[in-house]
Protein backbone atom coordinates (compact mmCIF):
# COMPACT_ATOMS: atom_id res chain seq x y z
CA UNK A 1 0.00 0.00 0.00
CA UNK A 2 1.21 3.49 -0.78
CA UNK A 3 -0.06 6.40 1.23
CA UNK A 4 0.41 10.12 0.92
CA UNK A 5 0.60 13.03 3.27
CA UNK A 6 -0.85 16.20 1.76
CA UNK A 7 -1.68 19.78 2.51
CA UNK A 8 -3.29 22.76 0.82
CA UNK A 9 -2.47 26.44 0.95
CA UNK A 10 -5.00 28.89 2.31
CA UNK A 11 -4.28 32.54 3.00
CA UNK A 12 -0.56 31.86 2.90
CA UNK A 13 -0.72 29.16 5.63
CA UNK A 14 -0.91 25.41 5.59
CA UNK A 15 -4.31 23.87 6.10
CA UNK A 16 -5.42 20.27 6.31
CA UNK A 17 -7.37 18.64 3.51
CA UNK A 18 -9.91 16.08 4.68
CA UNK A 19 -10.02 14.03 7.89
CA UNK A 20 -7.03 11.74 7.36
CA UNK A 21 -3.47 11.62 8.56
CA UNK A 22 -2.55 12.25 4.96
CA UNK A 23 -4.18 15.63 5.20
CA UNK A 24 -1.43 17.07 7.39
CA UNK A 25 1.83 17.78 5.63
CA UNK A 26 5.03 18.98 7.20
CA UNK A 27 6.42 22.35 6.16
CA UNK A 28 8.38 22.06 2.91
CA UNK A 29 11.65 23.25 4.44
CA UNK A 30 11.54 20.51 7.10
CA UNK A 31 10.75 17.56 4.83
CA UNK A 32 14.33 16.52 4.15
CA UNK A 33 15.46 16.85 7.77
CA UNK A 34 13.28 14.03 9.06
CA UNK A 35 13.28 10.45 7.92
CA UNK A 36 13.02 6.85 9.06
CA UNK A 37 10.49 4.11 9.63
CA UNK A 38 7.57 5.00 11.85
CA UNK A 39 5.62 2.40 13.84
CA UNK A 40 2.02 3.07 14.83
CA UNK A 41 0.44 0.82 17.44
CA UNK A 42 -3.25 1.58 17.91
CA UNK A 43 -5.77 0.27 20.42
CA UNK A 44 -7.99 -2.69 21.04
CA UNK A 45 -7.39 -3.55 24.70
CA UNK A 46 -6.34 -7.19 25.02
CA UNK A 47 -6.23 -7.41 21.23
CA UNK A 48 -2.95 -5.47 21.41
CA UNK A 49 -1.35 -8.86 22.10
CA UNK A 50 -1.75 -9.50 18.37
CA UNK A 51 0.62 -6.58 17.67
CA UNK A 52 3.28 -8.23 19.82
CA UNK A 53 3.07 -11.41 17.77
CA UNK A 54 3.35 -9.47 14.51
CA UNK A 55 6.44 -7.63 15.73
CA UNK A 56 8.02 -10.89 16.85
CA UNK A 57 7.26 -12.46 13.47
CA UNK A 58 8.80 -9.52 11.62
CA UNK A 59 11.86 -9.70 13.86
CA UNK A 60 12.54 -13.23 12.63
CA UNK A 61 13.59 -11.85 9.25
CA UNK A 62 14.49 -8.30 10.33
CA UNK A 63 16.26 -8.74 13.69
CA UNK A 64 18.10 -5.42 13.36
CA UNK A 65 15.16 -3.39 12.07
CA UNK A 66 15.64 0.32 12.73
CA UNK A 67 12.43 1.98 14.02
CA UNK A 68 13.36 5.52 15.10
CA UNK A 69 9.76 6.81 15.40
CA UNK A 70 7.16 5.07 17.56
CA UNK A 71 3.66 6.12 18.59
CA UNK A 72 1.30 4.31 20.93
CA UNK A 73 -2.43 4.91 21.15
CA UNK A 74 -4.79 3.26 23.63
CA UNK A 75 -3.56 -0.26 24.51
CA UNK A 76 -0.88 0.19 21.85
CA UNK A 77 0.78 2.59 24.29
CA UNK A 78 1.87 -0.38 26.40
CA UNK A 79 3.70 -1.90 23.45
CA UNK A 80 5.10 1.42 22.22
CA UNK A 81 6.46 2.38 25.64
CA UNK A 82 8.09 -1.00 26.15
CA UNK A 83 9.75 -1.04 22.72
CA UNK A 84 10.96 2.53 23.20
CA UNK A 85 12.45 1.90 26.63
CA UNK A 86 14.25 -1.43 26.09
CA UNK A 87 17.87 -1.88 25.06
CA UNK A 88 19.17 -4.15 22.33
CA UNK A 89 18.22 -5.05 18.79
CA UNK A 90 14.70 -5.02 17.43
CA UNK A 91 14.56 -8.79 17.91
CA UNK A 92 15.69 -8.52 21.52
CA UNK A 93 13.19 -5.78 22.32
CA UNK A 94 10.29 -7.64 20.73
CA UNK A 95 11.27 -10.83 22.59
CA UNK A 96 11.22 -8.85 25.83
CA UNK A 97 7.79 -7.44 24.93
CA UNK A 98 6.51 -10.95 24.27
CA UNK A 99 7.73 -11.99 27.73
CA UNK A 100 5.69 -9.16 29.24
CA UNK A 101 2.51 -10.32 27.51
CA UNK A 102 3.21 -13.97 28.32
CA UNK A 103 3.12 -12.97 31.99
CA UNK A 104 -0.10 -10.98 31.73
CA UNK A 105 -3.46 -12.22 33.01
CA UNK A 106 -6.78 -10.72 34.02
CA UNK A 107 -5.67 -10.49 37.66
CA UNK A 108 -2.64 -8.43 36.61
CA UNK A 109 -4.76 -5.92 34.69
CA UNK A 110 -7.60 -5.17 37.09
CA UNK A 111 -8.96 -6.25 40.44
CA UNK A 112 -11.17 -9.33 40.05
CA UNK A 113 -12.17 -9.99 43.67
CA UNK A 114 -15.92 -10.52 43.82
CA UNK A 115 -17.28 -7.89 46.19
CA UNK A 116 -15.07 -4.94 45.14
CA UNK A 117 -15.75 -5.66 41.46
CA UNK A 118 -19.50 -5.93 42.03
CA UNK A 119 -19.51 -2.74 44.08
CA UNK A 120 -17.69 -0.67 41.46
CA UNK A 121 -19.85 -2.01 38.63
CA UNK A 122 -23.06 -1.32 40.51
CA UNK A 123 -21.88 2.18 41.38
CA UNK A 124 -21.16 2.96 37.74
CA UNK A 125 -24.53 1.53 36.71
CA UNK A 126 -26.39 3.56 39.34
CA UNK A 127 -24.52 6.70 38.38
CA UNK A 128 -25.46 6.27 34.73
CA UNK A 129 -29.07 5.50 35.64
CA UNK A 130 -29.96 8.02 38.37
CA UNK A 131 -26.87 10.13 39.01
CA UNK A 132 -24.75 10.21 42.14
CA UNK A 133 -25.08 11.75 45.56
CA UNK A 134 -23.26 15.11 45.47
CA UNK A 135 -21.61 14.44 48.83
CA UNK A 136 -19.90 11.27 47.61
CA UNK A 137 -16.76 11.03 45.51
CA UNK A 138 -17.51 9.84 41.97
CA UNK A 139 -16.75 6.27 40.96
CA UNK A 140 -14.35 6.68 38.02
CA UNK A 141 -14.31 3.21 36.48
CA UNK A 142 -15.97 -0.19 36.59
CA UNK A 143 -12.68 -1.84 37.56
CA UNK A 144 -9.67 -0.97 39.67
CA UNK A 145 -6.67 -0.86 37.32
CA UNK A 146 -4.03 -0.54 40.05
CA UNK A 147 -2.82 -4.13 39.34
CA UNK A 148 -1.90 -3.04 35.80
CA UNK A 149 -0.02 -0.05 37.18
CA UNK A 150 2.02 -2.28 39.49
CA UNK A 151 2.61 -4.83 36.74
CA UNK A 152 3.93 -2.21 34.31
CA UNK A 153 6.15 -0.63 36.94
CA UNK A 154 7.74 -4.00 37.62
CA UNK A 155 8.09 -4.87 33.92
CA UNK A 156 9.52 -1.48 32.94
CA UNK A 157 11.85 -1.07 35.89
CA UNK A 158 10.02 1.70 37.70
CA UNK A 159 7.50 4.46 37.20
CA UNK A 160 9.89 6.61 35.18
CA UNK A 161 10.64 5.27 31.70
CA UNK A 162 14.35 5.98 31.90
CA UNK A 163 15.13 3.62 29.04
CA UNK A 164 13.48 5.99 26.56
CA UNK A 165 15.87 8.77 27.48
CA UNK A 166 18.83 6.40 27.13
CA UNK A 167 17.71 5.27 23.67
CA UNK A 168 17.18 8.87 22.57
CA UNK A 169 20.66 9.76 23.76
CA UNK A 170 22.20 6.81 21.89
CA UNK A 171 20.39 7.74 18.65
CA UNK A 172 18.60 4.40 18.31
CA UNK A 173 15.34 6.27 18.89
CA UNK A 174 14.48 9.70 17.51
CA UNK A 175 11.03 10.28 18.96
CA UNK A 176 8.20 8.54 20.77
CA UNK A 177 4.67 9.73 21.49
CA UNK A 178 1.85 8.35 23.63
CA UNK A 179 -1.58 9.75 22.83
CA UNK A 180 -4.37 10.43 25.36
CA UNK A 181 -7.60 12.40 25.56
CA UNK A 182 -7.69 15.38 27.93
CA UNK A 183 -11.21 15.16 29.32
CA UNK A 184 -11.49 18.75 30.56
CA UNK A 185 -10.99 20.21 27.07
CA UNK A 186 -11.77 17.16 24.85
CA UNK A 187 -8.38 17.65 23.19
CA UNK A 188 -6.20 14.83 21.91
CA UNK A 189 -2.78 15.26 23.52
CA UNK A 190 0.39 13.64 22.16
CA UNK A 191 2.89 13.32 25.00
CA UNK A 192 6.29 13.34 23.27
CA UNK A 193 9.90 12.67 24.03
CA UNK A 194 12.72 13.33 21.58
CA UNK A 195 12.15 15.06 18.27
CA UNK A 196 9.25 17.47 18.47
CA UNK A 197 6.04 17.09 16.50
CA UNK A 198 5.98 19.51 13.58
CA UNK A 199 2.80 21.25 12.39
CA UNK A 200 0.60 19.15 14.66
CA UNK A 201 -1.16 21.86 16.66
CA UNK A 202 -4.89 22.23 15.98
CA UNK A 203 -7.78 23.46 18.18
CA UNK A 204 -8.63 19.91 19.27
CA UNK A 205 -5.18 18.36 19.25
CA UNK A 206 -1.97 19.40 20.95
CA UNK A 207 1.51 18.02 21.47
CA UNK A 208 3.20 18.25 24.84
CA UNK A 209 6.87 17.62 25.62
CA UNK A 210 6.90 15.40 28.66
CA UNK A 211 9.09 12.91 30.46
CA UNK A 212 7.03 9.77 29.93
CA UNK A 213 6.00 7.59 32.86
CA UNK A 214 3.73 4.63 33.54
CA UNK A 215 0.94 7.17 34.16
CA UNK A 216 1.06 8.24 30.50
CA UNK A 217 0.68 4.60 29.42
CA UNK A 218 -2.27 4.10 31.77
CA UNK A 219 -3.89 7.31 30.57
CA UNK A 220 -3.62 6.38 26.91
CA UNK A 221 -5.03 2.89 27.59
CA UNK A 222 -7.87 3.92 29.93
CA UNK A 223 -10.93 2.52 28.13
CA UNK A 224 -13.87 4.83 28.90
CA UNK A 225 -16.11 3.76 31.80
CA UNK A 226 -14.27 0.45 32.12
CA UNK A 227 -10.87 1.72 33.32
CA UNK A 228 -10.69 4.87 35.45
CA UNK A 229 -9.17 8.01 33.91
CA UNK A 230 -5.67 8.95 35.00
CA UNK A 231 -4.63 12.24 36.56
CA UNK A 232 -1.42 13.85 35.26
CA UNK A 233 -0.33 17.29 36.50
CA UNK A 234 -3.83 18.04 37.79
CA UNK A 235 -5.65 17.06 34.58
CA UNK A 236 -7.66 13.91 33.87
CA UNK A 237 -6.86 11.85 30.79
CA UNK A 238 -8.45 8.84 29.09
CA UNK A 239 -8.06 6.56 26.12
CA UNK A 240 -6.16 8.19 23.27
CA UNK A 241 -8.31 6.57 20.60
CA UNK A 242 -11.59 8.15 21.69
CA UNK A 243 -11.60 10.95 19.15
CA UNK A 244 -8.40 10.44 17.16
CA UNK A 245 -9.77 10.07 13.63
CA UNK A 246 -6.30 9.97 12.02
CA UNK A 247 -4.16 7.52 14.03
CA UNK A 248 -1.34 7.62 11.46
CA UNK A 249 -0.92 11.36 11.88
CA UNK A 250 1.19 11.46 15.08
CA UNK A 251 4.04 9.32 13.73
CA UNK A 252 4.03 11.26 10.45
CA UNK A 253 4.42 14.52 12.33
CA UNK A 254 7.25 13.07 14.40
CA UNK A 255 9.14 12.68 11.12
CA UNK A 256 8.60 9.21 9.66
CA UNK A 257 8.77 8.88 5.87
CA UNK A 258 7.71 5.20 5.83
CA UNK A 259 4.95 3.76 7.97
CA UNK A 260 4.37 0.38 9.55
CA UNK A 261 0.95 0.08 11.20
CA UNK A 262 -0.60 -2.94 12.88
CA UNK A 263 -4.38 -3.12 13.02
CA UNK A 264 -6.25 -5.37 15.45
CA UNK A 265 -9.35 -5.41 13.24
CA UNK A 266 -10.01 -8.51 11.14
CA UNK A 267 -11.09 -7.69 7.60
CA UNK A 268 -14.07 -9.96 6.79
CA UNK A 269 -15.07 -11.15 3.38
CA UNK A 270 -18.39 -9.94 2.01
CA UNK A 271 -20.03 -13.20 2.99
CA UNK A 272 -18.62 -13.07 6.51
CA UNK A 273 -19.71 -9.48 6.95
CA UNK A 274 -23.31 -10.41 6.10
CA UNK A 275 -23.51 -13.06 8.81
CA UNK A 276 -25.59 -12.21 11.89
CA UNK A 277 -23.55 -11.81 15.05
CA UNK A 278 -26.47 -12.31 17.43
CA UNK A 279 -30.20 -13.05 17.39
CA UNK A 280 -32.97 -10.89 18.76
CA UNK A 281 -32.64 -7.29 19.96
CA UNK A 282 -29.14 -6.00 20.76
CA UNK A 283 -28.02 -6.12 24.36
CA UNK A 284 -25.50 -3.91 26.12
CA UNK A 285 -22.57 -6.08 25.02
CA UNK A 286 -23.50 -5.78 21.34
CA UNK A 287 -24.19 -2.05 21.50
CA UNK A 288 -21.10 -1.16 23.50
CA UNK A 289 -19.01 -3.55 21.38
CA UNK A 290 -20.13 -1.79 18.20
CA UNK A 291 -19.27 1.59 19.73
CA UNK A 292 -15.83 0.39 20.80
CA UNK A 293 -15.19 -1.18 17.41
CA UNK A 294 -16.06 2.06 15.63
CA UNK A 295 -13.90 4.09 18.02
CA UNK A 296 -10.85 1.90 18.51
CA UNK A 297 -10.71 -0.54 15.59
CA UNK A 298 -12.21 0.93 12.42
CA UNK A 299 -10.40 4.26 12.24
CA UNK A 300 -6.94 2.90 11.43
CA UNK A 301 -8.22 1.05 8.37
CA UNK A 302 -10.25 4.08 7.34
CA UNK A 303 -7.26 6.39 7.71
CA UNK A 304 -5.12 4.10 5.54
CA UNK A 305 -7.91 3.84 2.96
CA UNK A 306 -8.26 7.61 2.70
CA UNK A 307 -4.51 8.01 2.32
CA UNK A 308 -4.50 5.45 -0.46
CA UNK A 309 -7.23 7.36 -2.28
CA UNK A 310 -5.29 10.60 -1.96
CA UNK A 311 -2.24 8.88 -3.38
CA UNK A 312 -4.24 7.66 -6.38
CA UNK A 313 -5.31 11.22 -7.08
CA UNK A 314 -1.77 12.54 -6.75
CA UNK A 315 -0.50 10.01 -9.26
CA UNK A 316 -2.63 11.74 -11.87
CA UNK A 317 -0.84 15.05 -11.24
CA UNK A 318 2.61 15.92 -12.59
CA UNK A 319 5.16 16.57 -9.82
CA UNK A 320 5.31 20.29 -10.56
CA UNK A 321 1.60 20.62 -9.76
CA UNK A 322 1.60 18.76 -6.46
CA UNK A 323 2.63 21.75 -4.39
CA UNK A 324 3.87 21.05 -0.88
CA UNK A 325 2.83 17.41 -0.84
CA UNK A 326 4.71 14.64 0.92
CA UNK A 327 4.45 11.12 -0.48
CA UNK A 328 4.59 8.31 2.09
CA UNK A 329 4.84 4.56 1.70
CA UNK A 330 3.30 2.27 4.25
CA UNK A 331 2.47 -1.27 5.26
CA UNK A 332 -0.70 -2.07 7.19
CA UNK A 333 -0.91 -5.54 8.73
CA UNK A 334 -4.27 -6.96 9.83
CA UNK A 335 -5.22 -10.21 11.62
CA UNK A 336 -5.68 -13.20 9.34
CA UNK A 337 -8.31 -14.61 11.72
CA UNK A 338 -11.41 -13.09 13.30
CA UNK A 339 -10.05 -12.65 16.81
CA UNK A 340 -13.40 -11.36 18.08
CA UNK A 341 -15.09 -14.68 17.22
CA UNK A 342 -12.24 -16.60 18.82
CA UNK A 343 -12.97 -14.87 22.14
CA UNK A 344 -16.10 -16.99 22.62
CA UNK A 345 -13.98 -20.06 23.33
CA UNK A 346 -12.22 -18.38 26.25
CA UNK A 347 -15.15 -16.65 27.97
CA UNK A 348 -15.95 -19.63 30.26
CA UNK A 349 -12.45 -19.43 31.77
CA UNK A 350 -12.81 -15.88 33.06
CA UNK A 351 -12.82 -15.25 36.84
CA UNK A 352 -16.26 -16.08 38.24
CA UNK A 353 -17.53 -12.63 39.23
CA UNK A 354 -16.22 -10.99 36.09
CA UNK A 355 -17.78 -13.72 33.96
CA UNK A 356 -21.08 -13.24 35.80
CA UNK A 357 -21.06 -9.51 35.03
CA UNK A 358 -20.14 -9.85 31.36
CA UNK A 359 -22.92 -12.36 30.87
CA UNK A 360 -25.38 -9.92 32.38
CA UNK A 361 -24.33 -7.55 29.58
CA UNK A 362 -25.26 -10.19 27.02
CA UNK A 363 -21.89 -11.53 25.93
CA UNK A 364 -23.20 -15.10 25.76
CA UNK A 365 -25.68 -14.04 23.09
CA UNK A 366 -22.93 -12.88 20.71
CA UNK A 367 -21.15 -14.98 18.12
CA UNK A 368 -18.56 -12.23 17.60
CA UNK A 369 -17.22 -10.60 20.75
CA UNK A 370 -16.10 -7.06 19.96
CA UNK A 371 -16.50 -6.02 23.60
CA UNK A 372 -15.24 -9.17 25.27
CA UNK A 373 -12.20 -9.46 23.00
CA UNK A 374 -11.17 -5.98 24.13
CA UNK A 375 -11.21 -6.76 27.84
CA UNK A 376 -10.33 -10.48 27.69
CA UNK A 377 -6.83 -10.36 29.20
CA UNK A 378 -7.06 -14.10 29.69
CA UNK A 379 -3.64 -15.75 29.50
CA UNK A 380 -4.57 -18.40 26.94
CA UNK A 381 -6.45 -15.93 24.73
CA UNK A 382 -3.51 -13.52 24.80
CA UNK A 383 -1.12 -16.30 23.79
CA UNK A 384 -3.38 -17.33 20.91
CA UNK A 385 -3.44 -13.76 19.59
CA UNK A 386 0.34 -13.63 19.78
CA UNK A 387 0.61 -16.88 17.84
CA UNK A 388 -1.71 -15.58 15.11
CA UNK A 389 0.22 -12.32 15.02
CA UNK A 390 3.58 -14.07 14.72
CA UNK A 391 2.35 -16.09 11.74
CA UNK A 392 1.06 -12.90 10.12
CA UNK A 393 4.34 -11.13 10.81
CA UNK A 394 6.32 -13.90 9.14
CA UNK A 395 3.92 -13.79 6.18
CA UNK A 396 4.54 -10.04 5.75
CA UNK A 397 8.34 -10.18 5.95
CA UNK A 398 8.76 -9.68 2.20
CA UNK A 399 6.30 -6.79 2.20
CA UNK A 400 8.33 -5.10 4.92
CA UNK A 401 11.52 -5.68 2.93
CA UNK A 402 9.89 -4.02 -0.08
CA UNK A 403 8.85 -1.07 2.05
CA UNK A 404 12.36 -0.63 3.43
CA UNK A 405 14.03 -1.01 0.04
CA UNK A 406 11.95 1.72 -1.57
CA UNK A 407 13.70 5.02 -2.13
CA UNK A 408 11.83 7.85 -0.40
CA UNK A 409 9.94 10.08 -2.82
CA UNK A 410 11.22 13.66 -2.83
CA UNK A 411 10.44 16.75 -4.81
Amino acid sequence: MTEIQTESKRDGATAPVGPTAGADALPHERLHERHGLGLTLFGGGARAAYQVGVLKGLANSHPDLDVPFITGISAGAINAAHLSSQKGTFAERTASLAELWNAIDVDRVFETQGLPLLYRTLCIGMRLAIGWAPTLDPMLGMVDSSPLSRFLEQALGGRELDGIEANLASGSLKAVALVALKYSTSQTISFCMGQEIIDWERPLRRSQRERLTVDHILASAALPLFFPPVQIDGEWYGDGGIRLTAPLAPVIHLGADRLLAISTRYRPTGREADQRRFDGPPRAAQIFGSLMGATFLDVLDQDAYQLDRINSLLEKLPPEKRGALRPLRSLLIRPSADIARLANDFEPRLPGTFRFLTRRWGTRKSRSQELLSTILFQEDYVKLLMEIGERDGVAHADALSALLDETPVTR
